[in-house]
Formats: structure tokens, C-alpha cells, sequence
């Protein structure tokens, strides 16, 4: 994981949202003010050449999660580079809009 990349984002998504509401991999003790960004590092992108790892793309997950389903955050997400948007679902009176971008 290359720290600098994911400081990067951590503020890009700060910037975003418009508050200090963004969590990285937070544990499940920890209490949450909406709406929200949480974000977690998942598997990375490997591209292989010649039967070996060529290059490797740290990959995230991004799940904004917010009450009111009229909201621009996740288009403003979206158009992150490398970033694609997942199925969005309703769950607890929250809505979530998933992405995947890699950095």
C-alpha cells in the first residue's frame, strides 16, 4: 500500500464530502456521524507479463453513506480517476452507493 496515494484520497474525499466525516477501515466499535465516507483497502489489480506480476494498483472500496438519496457526493466521487460506481442499496434508513478506484 503506498501511504502518500491513500493520504491523497483520504483528502480528496475529505474535499468531497465537505467534512471531516471520512473513516478509513474503521473498526466496528466505532461510532459514525452521517453522511459519510468509509473507505478500506481491498485486493489489488495485478497485471501480468511473461507469467509474472508486471504491475500492481492498490484498490479501494468507497462506500458513501448518507439519509437523503438526492445528493450529488457520489457522482463527485465517480468522477474520480479510476473510479467506477457499484449497485447502490438502501439498508437501516441509509442509503450506499459503492465504488471501486484504483490508485
Amino acid at each position: 500500500m503506498n501511504k502518500e496515494k491513500r493520504l491523497e484520497l483520504h483528502y480528496k474525499l475529505i474535499d468531497i464530502l465537505g467534512s471531516q466525516n471520512v473513516y478509513f477501515q474503521p473498526p466496528p466499535s466505532k461510532k459514525m456521524e452521517y453522511p459519510c465516507i468509509v473507505y478500506s483497502l481491498i485486493a489489488p489489480q495485478l497485471v501480468h507479463a511473461d507469467n509474472k506480476n508486471y504491475f500492481k494498483h492498490d484498490a479501494y472500496s468507497i462506500v458513501y453513506m448518507g439519509k437523503n438519496i438526492e445528493t450529488e457526493t457520489p457522482d463527485r466521487i465517480e468522477e474520480l480517476q479510476y473510479c467506477t460506481a457499484e449497485r447502490p442499496y438502501s439498508k437501516d434508513n441509509l442509503h450506499y452507493f459503492p465504488f471501486r478506484i484504483y490508485l
